[in-house]
Parts: C-alpha cells; sequence; structure tokens
C-alpha cells in the first residue's frame, strides 16, 4: 500500500518543494494539503493520513496545536524555519523533524525514517505510536540543539522552566537549554500533576519543591533545591494553595 501523505505549510512554495520531493519516492501518494492549521486538523479528520508534514508556525493555529487536538494519529514530521533551539518539544508526536529551506536528502530520509518506524508499511496505528512518544498521555522527555548535537533532557530533570519572550528556559541541573516555544504550549503538553504554573513567567516542578512560604507582605513563595525562590502570582496562589493543603 502506498503511504498516504498530508503537507500543511502557510508558504506556497515550500508545499510545492515537499509535494515534489515526497512524490518522488516511491509508494508515497500526496492526498491533501492545507495552508493554515484549521485547514490541516480538519485534512488530517477527513482524509486519515499515514503522516503529515505539519509546519509549526500557520495562522489560525500551530502545528504543536494541530498535533494535539487531532484525534487520527498518523505519524508527524514537523517543519520549521528556526534553525537553532526549535526541537524543543517535538517528541509530543514527532517522527522527525525539517529545517527550512528544506534538503532533499533530508526530507526522503525523514519520510523513509517515519515508514521504517512504524514497524509495518501501515502508518495507521496512531496508538502504537503515541505511547512510543508519551508517558501516560505527557510530554516525558524534549529534544534541544546544543551546537551540533540534539540532547535529549527528561522532563523528571527539569526543576524549572522560565519565559523568555518567545523562548522557554529549561534550567535542568547546572544547564539551562532554550527553546524556541511559548511557555503556555509547554505547559499544555506537561504532567499537570508534577508541574504547575506559578507565575506567567514560570512553571515549577514540584518534585523539586521544599517549601511554600510567605514573605513580609504575605504573598506566596515557592523554594526550590538548587535554592530558587520565586514569587507566586496572585492568580496562582489560590490554586496552589488547594493544591497543598
Amino acid at each position: 500500500m502506498p503511504l498516504t501523505l498530508v503537507i500543511a505549510d502557510d508558504e506556497e512554495l515550500a508545499r510545492d518543494k515537499l509535494r515534489s520531493l515526497a512524490e518522488d519516492l516511491p509508494d508515497v501518494r500526496v492526498v491533501g494539503e492545507a495552508e493554515d492549521g484549521p485547514g490541516a486538523l480538519r485534512l488530517i479528520e477527513e482524509l486519515r493520513p499515514d503522516l503529515v508534514l505539519l509546519d509549526l508556525s500557520m495562522p489560525g493555529m500551530s502545528g504543536l496545536d494541530v498535533a494535539q487536538r487531532m484525534r487520527h494519529r498518523p505519524a508527524v514530521i514537523f517543519t520549521t524555519a528556526f534553525d537553532r533551539n526549535a526541537v524543543a518539544a517535538f517528541e509530543l508526536q514527532a517522527v522527525d523533524y525539517l529545517l527550512k529551506p528544506f534538503d532533499s536528502e533530508r526530507v526522503r530520509a525523514a519520510i523513509e525514517r517515519a515508514r521504517e518506524r512504524s514497524g509495518t508499511p501501515d502508518l495507521t496505528d496512531g496508538e502504537r505510536l503515541k505511547h512510543a512518544l508519551y508517558e501516560s498521555g505527557h510530554l516525558s522527555r524534549l529534544f534541544v540543539r546544543d551546537r551540533n548535537r540534539i540532547l535529549v533532557v527528561p522532563t523528571s530533570e527539569i526543576e524549572r522552566l522560565e519565559a523568555r519572550g518567545d523562548y522557554v528556559a529549561l534550567h535542568a541541573g547546572p544547564k539551562r537549554h532554550l527553546v524556541q516555544v511559548a511557555i503556555a504550549d509547554m505547559e499544555r503538553m506537561l504532567d499537570p500533576g508534577r508541574f504547575v504554573r506559578v507565575h506567567r513567567s514560570h512553571i515549577v516542578n514540584l518534585d523539586f519543591v521544599v517549601a511554600f512560604t510567605t514573605d513580609a507582605k504575605g504573598a506566596l513563595e515557592v523554594e526550590l533545591r538548587s535554592g530558587t525562590r520565586l514569587s507566586v502570582s496572585r492568580a496562582r496562589a489560590q490554586a496552589l494553595r488547594n493544591l497543598v493543603l
């Protein structure tokens, strides 16, 4: 059976390039294209492809949002224009990722990797792929770029996450990794039983929390193993008190 493929990218030239490269491969059939997030989600549910080439930045809905919301679970290869720190949370459901501008051999290798990773010619076994990439339905590891390497950072080793503009800083031991993802997107992918948003700019791993304290004005603070102390916003304080009481 041919490998059915949907391409989702808001740039027509990128879609044309991906379609041309994909159709040069044996037993690959492009069954649909979308130029925005809602359109991509609709095509995935209607056409139920084996594989999706999914751009991270699209109008209406990001590629990460599409991957989270789709009920049909094809293999996913994310595409992105960012050449560093962009592999943040792509273990979400991704078999691979591609950087723009696309390299012909890299695209072909990624599609073949998707085919091989399935273990059979049929890539529609979404549950098997899902369980291979998740633990208990939540992100279990992050992939971050470090110069010419991609490091695997288990989420269990992350003490806290800090918003830095369009980036999130992951604090894991003495190391800090910057990843290109919104902190709100990261929050949705993490286990809420372990990771708690204490401020619009901070998420903490409860396994690293030493104590919750109050300052002289009665404001709630979080003390972490590293000695870091973070203020809890008023909006988060009551929810956090409910959690720990």
